[in-house]
């Protein structure tokens, strides 16, 4: 169970209306933490949806609800994170920001108590100047990332912290498994675990995409930016999600041969003209979780989806809510 968070906007004098959505991944949820999950998620919703209201920026916003998410045993972020080979934490995370396209990205480090904050902070950067023509970098990983989070004052902590009894729990369980059959997840490449686009041109609608399943699927189908592509080029953000879920997801030339492709993802279509539009969810694993509040409501929302066991990583489900701001 991954962790991440996406956010629309629009200005009210010193504050902000906006939506923000979060999902704690795609994959097979435990029926008797449903309700953990839920409250999980509109925890998240009402700490983003407290700075938007504020006046606060949408990048802070998205980023402190994915820090409640990275904060709890319950999802594999942060920490409870699931371990690697050797028993250790090590994260990924990335960002990016709709209205500059600048992005920023962590992968395999350790050390670091929210690494999504690293990955605010290489984002943020990339508007910066170095001398003799150097340029900032996007994406940081391992020990390299540890170190330079350090140097920029970011919460550090031991490997060891980062474990939760839970997490330690399933990695005995299944060392065994893992030893003969490693499967590696990460997800925080460019244009495949998120994807955000402010208004500009045409068309003039805002998106932005946060995907969650096995990291080499999304990487192979570039599927955070092929989602938000698909839903700008289309007047169904609905029918539009379904396409690209199921042509270049689970039909993708470039993941022929599996019995199985397993995502999922959150996406936002809105127009900024109209003050009008879509979340949208939808994954092809058994189950996923979101949660989504508008600052014009009173309380945020969750629910848990669920896909027939028979079709899993077979057929994508799509859901969805309009919204207006």
């Amino acid at each position: 169970m991954a962790a991440n968070s996406i956010a629309d906007h629009m200005d009210m004098d010193s504050s902000r209306n906006g939506l923000i959505a979060v999902h704690v991944g795609a994959g097979q949820h435990s029926l008797t933490l449903k309700e953990k999950y839920e409250k999980l998620c509109c925890v998240a919703c009402k700490k983003a949806a407290s700075i938007l209201k504020s006046g606060g920026n949408v990048l802070d916003a998205v980023v402190e609800a994915t820090i409640i998410l990275e904060n709890s045993p319950l999802t594999n972020a942060g920490y409870g994170s699931n371990l690697t080979i050797e028993g250790k934490v090590e994260c990924d995370a990335s960002v990016m920001d709709g209205s500059t396209l600048q992005f920023g990205a962590v992968g395999a480090v350790g050390g670091i108590k929210n690494p999504v904050a690293a990955a605010k902070l290489l984002c943020n950067q990339q508007s910066g100047n170095l001398t003799h023509g150097r340029i900032f970098p996007s994406f940081l990983v391992g020990d390299g990332a540890q170190l330079w989070g350090k140097e920029k004052g970011l919460q550090t902590t031991s490997v060891e912290d980062l474990i939760s009894v839970k997490a330690l729990k399933i990695y005995k369980h299944y060392k065994r498994k893992v030893l003969s059959c490693e499967n590696v997840q990460k997800a925080a490449v460019w244009g495949c675990g998120v994807w955000a686009r402010s208004a500009r041109g045409s068309p003039d609608c805002s998106v932005a995409t946060s995907t969650s399943g096995c990291g080499e699927h999304l990487i192979s189908a570039t599927l955070a930016r092929s989602i938000a592509e698909g839903i700008l080029s289309s007047n169904c953000p609905t029918t539009a999600l379904h396409n690209v879920m199921k042509n270049d997801f689970i039909e993708s030339p470039f993941l022929t041969g599996l019995d199985q492709k397993l995502g999922g993802t959150i996406a936002i279509k809105y127009s900024p003209q109209q003050f009008v539009g879509d979340l949208l969810w939808s994954h092809s694993t058994k189950s996923m979780i979101i949660g989504y509040m508008n600052t014009r409501e009173p309380k945020p929302k969750s629910r848990m989806s669920v896909l027939t066991s028979p079709e899993v990583g077979r057929k994508a489900v799509v859901e969805g809510i309009g919204f207006r701001i």
